[in-house]
């Protein structure tokens, strides 16, 4: 079988025969009078591991590749370089990552979001799953999260198109490599343990345990090979945070301010000279303003069991048959507790920063109790607390025989059948929220003038402090998401190989891949926001005073003028007595209302049935004295799609609190189904010719598709149970959605200059079409009088102007027949009341996008110093993006942003060094808010990593490392920085231990 053709040191040539399985384990010494690939003379293999080793596979891995291929391999067996495989992959040049509470979880690559990066196991299309807080998921997603480290032995990056690899990764393929025993014959083992201390937990600042071992060994002369390898690791954080949870609303500076007409919009600031906003945004300008300001205290805890077990047997040389079983668990509890205010856009007050976006240095609102009406009262302080957990398995079977017929044919058959599912794992729910409230608002202050926000409150004259005893449950929700995935793959490939002319091999394959996908959703909710019960029914026990600034260290957090109190109260405690004192007869599986359902009312479920085929041939030849490679791809496949969603029915609306309207179920549900289909040519095009020795310039074009998300092609409509006074939302899917297809162009040149270093360049594009985009139809949907919209409520303004609870107030007193008078529901009444209408977004292929990139790389090793240094960065661009002074729907691309890398480590007579710095600038991250249509951006976001260890001897390694050293924070903002969203702050992470090797 033809082999590429470069000139390479003696080193680069054992260790592409190292390489040579696809497992990628590390060295391990051989006869020094082995052939080399050519059969010309003997050849040293000299057996390099650690850091050095573990580039020089990487490099060479880069160098061999069909097209544009980085990767990262295993120092040695059971030694990842980091413990998250999202944080190894960040250190790729064009890899960006999301992280949650402070760890690796998802990828984005070249400006290509998470849902369009596909990620297999060694070459087999995985399953996805994952979990929203208020609503199915609708992901395609890979969690890395899920997976331990220990048991891989290298990842792949596919960054351009292969006619071999599964459709779906616009942005990269990324594949997954684990041990394979016959590759590594005789016995190989390790263990490790490791302690870790988090110090982003407030409440659990103790070591937690991480294990892991890995066995590997053949029998009967090689011929038969078994591995296991498991790891379980607990890991106790949180995390505090700042946040405009809600979201911000927008408007022009030209809206309506006239507050003694009682005309002004619902969040608008008033005009003139007396309006007590200082600096206010002129007509030409746009400005937002805050939805609500609390902070929020999360401790988090974390199993993760991951295993594997491959048995391998080799009858006769030209048949190896594996066998393999791959299982991990993730189990995640939370416990957090908060505290908010929300600002009703009454009449307010405040100071801004210049146009044309404006943004609140200073927003305040009034809200004393007005002295002529008894039932009034200062707004409510809200304190909520919530107690959850889920779960995330995967599991994955599969079998795999290669039989090399004869010199020239090789045929493999491989069949997998994979499972993720993700899902509550308590009894309260997936995702809670349990509040209480005090009634002491009388001025509302929030000031954005740093990047931590600060609350500020004043309370009724008289009063100092919060008191236990005027603390009431208000609200609740107990919601239950589940999602689960379940893949069937069939395929069957082959290699033909020709002895002489310029074709070098022609690979071939066929396959079909069954992907079955559920996503559901259910609520609890009692909207008593106004409060229940009375004093008494609480002893002040169960409400401890805590404060707000202890738990913060972020810029501006230490304000003097800080809400610094608040009650950090027992979830399970309150809980239980709130279900004894105002139970909700038959609500949620525990019968009372305080808990979760797992009768789901969101349920949609997909299956999608793709066959394919694909063809490619590598041609060999010579450009003068240039050695060159041509790869040339096409790919079939076609793809029905199926789907169906239950829709639930509706019989009124209710008015249940100040600004909430709730849809009131009939109880009927049904599903209802759609179907789609397509089918795709995906031709590929890989050059790359030797200029001179050790300089590969490469050249690539292909066309790769990325499938819609679950929610775009769900088969029915549904309607979101909250209604605002403007009306509803809702969506249906569209299954006939195309999808993404993107045309890749790469360039790029690679110096490989001396051993183990290397500089390349690259340039890439990528012309996408069919970027789901959504027009929304405004419908009537099953003909609901809304209660705001009727002569009550006119009559009700007349009367009290535009407070919605003095308005409420009045409904309930002078309109009882259509009044639920002990839980204070207005529900609506047809005939007077105009129906309720909803905007209904209908998922489109809508918009083309064109992305643009640089990529620059420089790995260097000092000679036989042990000092090396990696560097990277990535220049990324779109010719669309995200307008600030625009409202409504818009596109842009989410996730697209500059990155950069910076490596230096020392390895040398046992003692490895690394220090890691990573960098991510500024992105949006979304283009919807809890307030409707406005962006998120994240911004510029740094951390440090040290690794240390110490060998010392052949079999003992010592190791610490330290992760975000530096303490950094993230943080998000809305138009303009001022605008923040959210501020999360966690904190450094510290591992120490040992790794055996046998």
């Amino acid at each position: 079988m033809k082999s590429r053709r470069y000139s390479k040191t003696k080193i680069a040539t054992s260790l592409s025969l190292i390489l040579g399985s696809a497992a990628m384990m590390p060295a391990y010494a051989q006869d020094q009078d082995q052939p080399n690939a050519n059969n010309d003379g003997p050849v040293e293999i000299i057996a390099i591991k650690g850091i050095r080793g573990s580039l020089i596979r990487a490099m060479d891995m880069k160098r061999e590749g069909e097209g544009v291929v980085d990767g990262i391999s295993a120092e040695d067996i059971g030694k990842f370089p980091d413990t998250n495989l999202a944080e190894s992959l960040q250190r790729i040049t064009g890899v960006s990552i999301d992280r949650q509470n402070g760890e690796g979880s998802k990828v984005t690559v070249r400006g290509m979001g998470p849902d369009y990066n596909l990620v297999t196991l060694n070459g087999r299309q995985m399953p996805t799953s994952s979990l929203e807080a208020t609503s199915a998921s609708s992901s395609r997603s890979f969690d890395f999260a899920n997976l331990a480290s220990e048991g891989v032995a290298g990842v792949e990056v596919f960054k351009t198109s292969r006619a071999d690899n599964p459709t779906g990764g616009i942005g990269s393929t990324i594949n997954i490599l684990t041990t394979r025993p016959l590759n590594a014959p005789g016995m190989n083992a390790t263990f490790g343990v490791k302690g870790v201390v988090d110090t982003s937990s407030e409440e659990n600042s103790g070591v937690t345990p991480e294990i892991s071992g890995l066995y590997s060994n053949t029998f009967a002369d090689d011929t038969f090979g078994v591995a296991i390898s498991g790891s379980y690791q607990e890991r106790d954080s949180g995390n505090q945070q700042a946040n405009v949870g809600t979201g911000w609303r927008s408007f022009s500076g030209v809206t309506d301010q006239d507050w003694g007409a009682g005309t002004a919009d619902w969040g608008g600031i008033p005009d003139g000279p007396n309006s007590g906003h200082v600096n206010r945004p002129g007509p030409d300008s746009i400005y937002s303003v805050p939805q609500s300001l609390g902070y929020s205290f999360n401790e988090i805890q974390r199993k993760r069991t991951n295993g594997q077990v491959v048995f391998q047997y080799r009858p006769v040389d030209d048949v190896t048959a594996t066998l393999d079983y791959t299982y991990s668990k993730n189990e995640v509890a939370q416990q957090f507790n908060d505290l908010s205010a929300w600002f009703n856009f009454g009449p307010s007050t405040g100071e801004w920063t210049d146009g044309p976006i404006a943004s609140p240095l200073i927003y305040a609102e009034q809200t004393p109790a007005n002295p002529n009406d008894p039932n009034s009262r200062p707004a409510d302080f809200s304190m909520g607390a919530g107690d959850y957990a889920t779960t995330n398995e995967n599991k994955s079977l599969g079998f795999n025989v290669e039989w090399q017929v004869n010199d020239k044919l090789e045929l493999e058959f491989d069949v997998h059948d994979s499972s993720a599912e993700s899902g509550p794992d308590s009894p309260w729910g997936s995702n809670n929220v349990l509040s209480a409230a005090t009634w002491v608002r009388e001025e509302t202050t929030a000031y954005f003038d740093q990047d931590f926000p600060v609350l500020e409150l004043t309370y009724p004259q008289g009063l100092n402090s919060i008191r236990p005893q005027d603390m009431r449950i208000t609200g609740s929700s107990f919601r239950n998401s589940l999602m689960r995935s379940d893949i069937k793959q069939y395929q069957v490939k082959g290699e033909y190989a020709f002895d002489d002319g310029i074709i070098s091999s022609i690979n071939f394959g066929v396959g079909m891949t069954d992907v079955d996908n559920r996503s559901a959703f259910s609520n609890v909710q009692r909207d008593t926001w106004g409060g229940v019960g009375q004093a008494g029914d609480f002893d002040d026990s169960f409400w401890p005073l805590d404060t707000v600034a202890n738990y913060f260290d972020i810029p501006g957090s230490s304000n003097p003028l800080l809400q610094n109190e608040f009650f950090r109260w027992d979830f399970n405690k309150v809980r239980a007595r709130a279900a004894e004192l105002y139970a909700v007869s038959g609500a949620g599986d525990c019968g009372n209302g305080f808990c979760a359902s797992s009768d789901y009312t969101t349920d949609r479920r997909t299956q999608e049935e793709s066959a394919f085929a694909y063809v490619q041939s590598h041609l060999i030849f010579d450009i003068g004295d240039m050695p060159a490679n041509l790869y040339l791809g096409l790919r079939y496949e076609e793809t029905e799609v199926a789907s169906q969603a239950l829709v639930p029915t509706y019989s009124n609306i209710a008015w249940v609190g100040a600004n909430e309207f709730n849809l009131v179920p009939t109880g009927d549900r049904e599903f209802t189904s759609l179907t789609g289909d397509y089918d795709y040519w995906l031709p590929n095009v890989n050059f790359d010719v030797e200029l001179v020795e050790d300089v590969v310039l490469r050249a690539s074009v292909g066309k790769t598709i990325g499938r819609p998300g679950y929610a775009d092609i769900q088969g029915g409509q549904t309607i979101d149970s909250l209604v605002r006074i403007d009306g509803g939302t809702g969506a249906r899917g569209n299954p006939n959605l195309l999808p993404l297809e993107s045309t890749n162009f790469d360039f790029s040149a690679e110096w490989y200059y001396d051993e183990g270093s290397y500089a390349s360049i690259g340039y890439y594009r990528k012309d996408v079409k069919n970027f789901i985009g959504n027009t929304q139809v405004v419908e009537q949907v099953f003909d609901l009088p809304h209660p705001a919209q009727g002569s009550r409520y006119a009559q009700a303004v007349a009367a009290v102007g535009l407070d919605n609870v003095a308005i409420r107030n009045y409904i309930i007193e002078n309109f009882p027949d259509s009044v639920n008078a002990a839980d204070e529901i207005i529900f609506g009444v047809a005939g007077d009341d105009a129906p309720a209408t909803f905007r209904i977004t209908v998922p489109i292929n809508d918009k083309d996008a064109k992305l643009t990139g640089w990529e620059l790389a420089v790995q260097h090793l000092f000679g036989e110093s042990g000092f090396g240094v990696i560097a990277n960065l990535t220049l990324a661009d779109a010719d669309v993006s995200y307008d600030n002074f625009t409202f409504g729907e818009q596109f842009a691309i989410i996730g697209l942003s500059d990155s950069a890398n910076f490596v230096g480590f020392y390895d040398k007579d046992g003692i490895q060094v690394r220090l890691a710095y990573n960098w991510r600038d500024e992105f949006l991250s979304g283009v919807v808010t809890g307030t409707g249509l406005h962006p998120t951006y994240t911004e510029a976001y740094g951390q440090w990593d040290l690794n240390l260890s110490y060998d010392v001897n052949d079999n003992l390694t010592l190791f610490a490392e330290g992760l975000n050293i530096t303490d950094e924070y993230t943080r998000t903002h809305g138009r303009a920085n001022e605008q923040v969203l959210n501020v999360t702050q966690t904190g450094p992470r510290y591992n120490l231990g040992l790794r055996y090797k046998f």
